[in-house]
């Protein structure tokens, strides 16, 4: 038998701390989990552990994570075809998920029980979460936008996807703290009827957008997932490609706001803390996504592409070497070359509104 390469024995080691920690946390709990506890059951050495994963809580997301993208998807006879039937859906979707007064305190169902606690106990990490939250409210009402053509001029459904995700959220919640007491077809009915709320929803421009530099540069991006979609992301054609940090994830809407109609469109989420936190995007990207694909049809899904640049690769392609969870760039690509660039807040306004070379 051959010997394993060193990137080989890597991603196989990395693959037993995972499953080693998945079965320490759903035995203990994310408290009670030990560190030497998953060394051990991954038949590895505590350093073998650190080496992949900068802490117990960096693991724990990382679990979350691999578990949200491999989910199955429940087959879904027909998606929403208006806002309410579609939300809906997306609600159904959601509560399937919630744990049950019956299940194993410490079983797979409860396994993100830890999820809020570990995100509020850090602010290092409920900033970048709100970021993402809001990022998710983006994609999300983007689809509900789809299927609602007739809307007023500038009208979006972003703060209705808000109110959703705030709803469906707080009764996980709940279902987790007071099993039983959340009645799951009250929360789909009540998330139907959202739909029909006028809350004036408009988007504002960036109040600040950056001159943009014409630029003639080489384009050649790494291969990457798409998480919208879960599969490769189109990078090569032309479109818009903006860099955000952890902490400007929601700038992703001024590019897509402001790009014509059928331009591609990709925010590229990179962070200063890829270990621990590059899971966290991941996990709540995947979480939406899950159930935006079986509530809604495939044509209303968001013209948005997301991409979780762990490595920062894709960013030193795109011109940006060094990132941060405050980065902000977003360059122009056409004919397979950079011709435009912007940097700062509302970066992705001002690349996204200029004329395709």
């Amino acid at each position: 038998m051959s010997r394993l390469t060193r990137a080989q024995a890597q991603e196989r080691n990395r693959a037993k701390v995972l499953a080693a920690a998945r079965a320490e946390f759903a035995e203990r709990g994310f408290r009670d989990a030990k560190i030497d506890g998953i060394a051990e059951r991954a038949e590895l050495t505590r350093g073998a552990v650190y080496s992949n994963f900068p802490g117990k809580r960096a693991l724990y997301f990382a679990v979350l994570a691999d578990l949200a993208e491999r989910a199955p998807e429940p087959s879904q006879a027909e998606p929403g075809r208006t806002p309410g039937d579609a939300l809906g859906a997306f609600a159904r979707a959601w509560v399937t998920r919630f744990p049950l007064a019956t299940d194993d305190r410490h079983g797979m169902a409860s396994l993100n029980r830890d999820l809020m606690p570990e995100v509020l106990a850090d602010e290092r990490v409920r900033r970048p979460f709100a970021q993402l939250m809001k990022l998710d409210a983006i994609l999300l009402g983007l689809a509900l936008e789809r299927l609602t053509p007739q809307r007023r001029p500038g009208a979006r459904l972003v703060r209705t996807a808000e109110v959703a995700l705030t709803t469906l959220h707080g009764a996980a919640q709940m279902a987790a703290a007071a099993p039983g007491f959340v009645e799951p077809f009250n929360v789909v009915s009540a998330c139907e009827r959202l739909a029909g709320l006028d809350l004036g929803d408009r988007w504002p421009p960036p109040p600040m957008i950056p001159p943009t530099r014409a630029v003639d540069e080489p384009w050649a991006p790494p291969p990457a997932v798409d998480l919208v979609r879960g599969e490769a992301a189109r990078l090569t054609g032309d479109g818009v490609v903006t860099i955000l940090g952890l902490h400007r994830a929601a700038a992703a809407e001024d590019a897509v706001r402001a790009a014509a109609a059928g331009a591609e469109v990709t925010a590229v989420l990179v962070t200063s803390s890829p270990g621990e936190l590059a899971p966290l995007a991941r996990l709540v990207v995947a979480d939406l996504c899950m159930c935006l694909h079986q509530a809604f049809p495939m044509a209303a899904w968001p013209r948005l592409q997301v991409v979780c640049d762990e490595t920062g690769a894709l960013a030193e392609a795109a011109g940006v070497p060094a990132v941060s969870d405050g980065t902000e760039t977003a360059v122009r690509v056409s004919s397979g070359r950079v011709v435009a660039r912007a940097e700062g807040f509302g970066a992705g306004h001002a690349a996204a509104s200029i004329a395709p070379a």
